[in-house]
């Protein structure tokens, strides 16, 4: 069983600290220091420290300790704290073993990044994970397309206390809840456009998309849902929609999609008062139409949170 502060995290909107680099590509902690504490401060309770939108894959694996340790330190005790764990087995271990040791809440397993994975040999890796771990472990299912069956055999694995389900695919979602033991917490990992139809699925708490940079915006829909208000959890949902569609673009001189993601939440950061920072290669920065989109967008949404708040 999960520990009650873990279940409460994960039944709560979860936002992504970002790691801020400055112009030379170095980490910088007092940044990131200032964003945790005034995240806590604007009312966020649970955090991810070192996941997928802290730029995991472009970190050391030293840096992903620090990251992680200067994320702890920062937040208050009653912080909920996911750390994101990923690569080999003995390296998910090591990482493990460091996390275990700076006090985070839980482990958040990152997507396969195998070429090559088999759903039997996925459980085995996540139990072996589970087994390595003090305190709960949350899978981050996304990029592969898992079998019913396979998602109830992973709420079945000791120490999985939550499911971090990022398919575009409700109907699956459902289906799995239901096949699935009833101790383990499924979390919305695609952020507020998803979070009512994932919420009437079984879900009990989400990511942030928008609600990185924009708190008050996740916390409403939060309470909406909660309180089975489905037309305010409509349009808080679809306030957060705009600025996250901008997120899967392409940006300049690319075909790729989803390429801007991670900078323009940081660019979100910088325009709300908070730390954004340069980002490291594969990813590029905005580029000056792209920060105007962005700065339009914000006003728009702005203006929506004036009206429903």
């Amino acid at each position: 069983m999960a520990s009650e502060k873990l279940q409460d995290g994960l039944r709560s909107v979860a936002a992504g600290l970002l790691t801020p680099f400055d112009d030379d590509g170095e980490i910088d902690h007092e940044k990131l220091t200032a964003n945790a504490e005034a995240l806590s401060s604007d009312g966020l309770s649970t955090f991810l420290a070192c996941a997928n939108i802290s730029e995991y894959h472009s970190l050391s694996h030293q840096e992903r300790i620090d990251v992680t340790e200067t994320s702890v330190s920062a937040l208050p005790d009653d912080a909920c704290v996911l750390a994101g764990v990923g690569g080999s087995t003995k390296t998910a271990r090591d990482l493990i073993a460091a996390y275990d040791e700076i006090g985070v809440d839980a482990m958040m397993i990152m997507p396969p990044d195998h070429t090559y994975v088999h759903e039997r040999g996925l459980l085995e890796y996540y139990e072996a994970l589970a087994n390595a771990a003090e305190v709960g472990i949350v899978p981050y299912v996304r990029g592969f397309e898992p079998s019913v069956s396979f998602l109830a055999s992973l709420t079945e694995i000791e120490g999985v206390a939550g499911i971090k389900y990022a398919i575009p695919d409700a109907v699956k979602l459902g289906q799995a809840v239901a096949a699935g033991d009833d101790d383990v917490v499924w979390v919305d990992g695609m952020a507020e456009p998803h979070a009512l139809s994932f919420w009437v699925q079984g879900v009990e708490g989400f990511t942030a998309g928008v609600t990185n940079f924009e708190p008050r915006l996740g916390q409403a829909l939060l309470t909406a849902l909660r309180d089975e208000d489905w037309v305010r959890a409509r349009a808080l949902q679809n306030a957060a929609v705009p600025y996250q569609q901008f997120r899967n673009g392409t940006g300049e001189d690319n075909t790729l999609a989803d390429a801007i993601s991670v900078p323009a939440v940081k660019y979100g950061l910088e325009l709300a008062g908070y730390n954004g920072g340069a980002v490291r290669e594969p990813i590029v920065g905005l580029s000056a139409a792209d920060q105007q989109r962005a700065e339009t967008l914000y006003e728009e949404l702005q203006s929506d949170l004036d009206r429903l708040l």
